[in-house]
């Protein structure tokens, strides 16, 4: 299936940027370090980041949960979200990644609110208290562990929190956000999910989420269908009932 951006999708999304978004030079430098890294440009955009920050703002949230930090562009859009005593904890399997992330964020200014756990996001969740309430998620980790992070955020997640949970976009996409909500992206992947002779794990994952969330009496979901610079997808918002 063609990954095409439609030219006008591509210039509607800058032009809004263009408005909404200001030069930043800590988030250019997060770009910049990531791909000389030779990390995948599968980060959030700029807009999608600020939505991020914006729903992170909403709701108040003083303790994060990223799964999936990548180089650490969208956790610096959340973190600096936080009050001064608020907490990001982002997990992520890859060792280059993490280290990639810690000097972006550092750079940001942001160390000091963020801690970043190396490893299997399902490990780094199962130690996690669940007393410890968040009232934030994103996930952004592998999407066939979708169905498993979504469970955990049954525990981690406050009610009335937010969960933002990617299922994997091809291209950069949209994080999801739950104010006892949770947003998951990468829900349509370009028509892959509806279409079954597309049988890889991410569109699997997606599927058995979906499934899911039809089956539980814990959360109410919708999906919207999303075009921009990063392609066609789509997110589904999530909430926490």
């Amino acid at each position: 299936m063609s990954q095409t951006v439609e030219p006008a999708w591509e210039r509607e999304d800058k032009y809004h940027a263009s408005f909404l978004t200001q030069p930043d030079e800590a988030l250019d430098f997060a770009v910049r370090n990531s791909d000389a890294n030779e990390l995948d440009p599968i980060a959030v955009t700029a807009l999608q980041g600020k939505y991020l920050n914006l729903q992170a703002r909403t709701i108040g949230a003083k303790r994060i949960l990223e799964l999936g930090t990548l180089g650490g562009y969208s956790a610096i859009w959340l973190a600096r979200a936080l009050p001064d005593d608020g907490e990001l904890i982002t997990c992520e399997y890859e060792p280059k990644h993490a280290r990639v992330a810690g000097e972006n964020i550092a750079h940001a200014g942001l160390a000091s609110k963020v801690k970043i756990l190396v490893g299997p996001a399902a490990d780094s969740l199962a130690k996690m208290d669940p007393a410890n309430k968040f009232d934030f998620a994103f996930i952004d980790a592998d999407k066939a562990g979708n169905p498993v992070y979504l469970e955990y955020c049954k525990k981690l997640v406050r009610k009335g929190g937010v969960i933002v949970s990617s299922a994997g976009w091809v291209l950069r996409g949209v994080r999801a956000v739950a104010d006892g909500r949770q947003i998951v992206d990468n829900t349509v992947r370009q028509g892959r999910v509806s279409d079954m002779s597309f049988q890889d794990e991410n569109s699997k994952g997606v599927r058995k989420m979906l499934e899911d969330l039809k089956n539980s009496t814990e959360f109410e979901a919708t999906t919207l269908q999303t075009v921009g610079e990063k392609a066609w997808d789509g997110f589904t918002y999530v909430l926490r009932v």
